[in-house]
């Protein structure tokens, strides 16, 4: 058994002309790189035409670098940004929030179904978030390289320790300050996400769960974000003024997500099956 994890990675993989690049990154560009791969197999498994998986990845990574950045300065520093509003966009100082990311998805692929698929938007929903949940997954492991979004103290044997001087440390030179050891939430997060994921994979290619609108969509918001509400519970919270809260910010942004999750299952359970594939494709929609 461990008594206790030392976590001492460095952010930063290697500089490259003074810019360094990082876990985080890293892990973001392979979560969206192997998110494409599965994507494209639904997507010919179902028949869509060519072009369709291009313009939807297009719209996501999109949708998610600015859907994430405005929730992070919307939902936890409205009080700087407001007053500083170039900061913005200064997105490589950090900040990025999963619900706003998760808001900026679903408007883009409200536009998505709109503009190219002309079909219900549940059908790109159902789809979309089959590998979203993977690449949620990794996210969360490049949280655990930045030694950022972790819990309370815990005596559990698998604690881990982070370095509090973080940015003393890598750019200064200092002696680590490490904190008590504390549950490693990013870790509870990823797993929770890989166990979706899997769910979902399961439902799509075993038990046919793409012919059910939004059955999909909504077993996923449930098992993110109910995840996310319980795991926040363990968390440190993000900002001061969370302090306060008897439930904190995350968890107040969480609780739409699951209950639209639990009304897309409970309708699409409801409604009869309607295949998936894509058939009799009217040449607008080939574009």
């Amino acid at each position: 058994m461990l008594d206790v994890v030392t976590w001492t990675v460095d952010p930063a993989i290697f500089t490259i002309f003074t810019r360094e690049i990082r876990w985080y990154g890293l892990f973001f560009a392979i979560g969206f790189l192997l998110g494409y791969q599965i994507e494209d197999k639904i997507f010919k498994h179902d028949n869509a035409p060519a072009g369709w998986c291009d313009k939807i990845f297009i719209y996501v990574v999109i949708a998610t670098v600015i859907g994430s950045r405005l929730g992070h300065c919307l939902f936890y520093g409205w009080e700087y940004y407001s007053a500083h509003p170039l900061d913005i966009f200064k997105i490589w100082e950090g900040g990025l929030a999963s619900h706003g990311g998760a808001i900026g998805i679903i408007i883009a692929l409200l536009i998505y179904s709109k503009r190219v698929t002309h079909r219900n938007p549940l059908w790109a929903f159902d789809r979309l978030v089959v590998p979203v949940a993977l690449v949620g997954a990794l996210i969360r492991m490049g949280n655990l390289m930045n030694h950022e979004i972790f819990g309370h103290p815990t005596d559990l044997p698998w604690g881990f320790r982070f370095i509090e001087n973080l940015h003393q440390w890598h750019y200064l030179g200092a002696e680590p300050i490490f904190t008590a050891p504390s549950h490693p939430t990013q870790i509870y997060e990823a797993i929770c996400y890989i166990i979706v994921f899997i769910l979902l994979m399961y439902m799509y290619w075993k038990r046919n769960a793409g012919n059910r609108p939004g059955l999909i969509f909504g077993v996923f918001l449930i098992g993110i974000f109910l995840s996310r509400f319980c795991i926040e519970f363990l968390k440190n919270n993000q900002e001061d003024f969370e302090e306060n809260m008897i439930l904190n910010m995350g968890q107040l942004l969480s609780i739409p997500f699951v209950l639209a999750g639990i009304y897309l299952v409970i309708r699409a359970m409801k409604q009869p099956t309607v295949s998936g594939r894509i058939e009799n494709i009217k040449p607008k929609q080939q574009k």
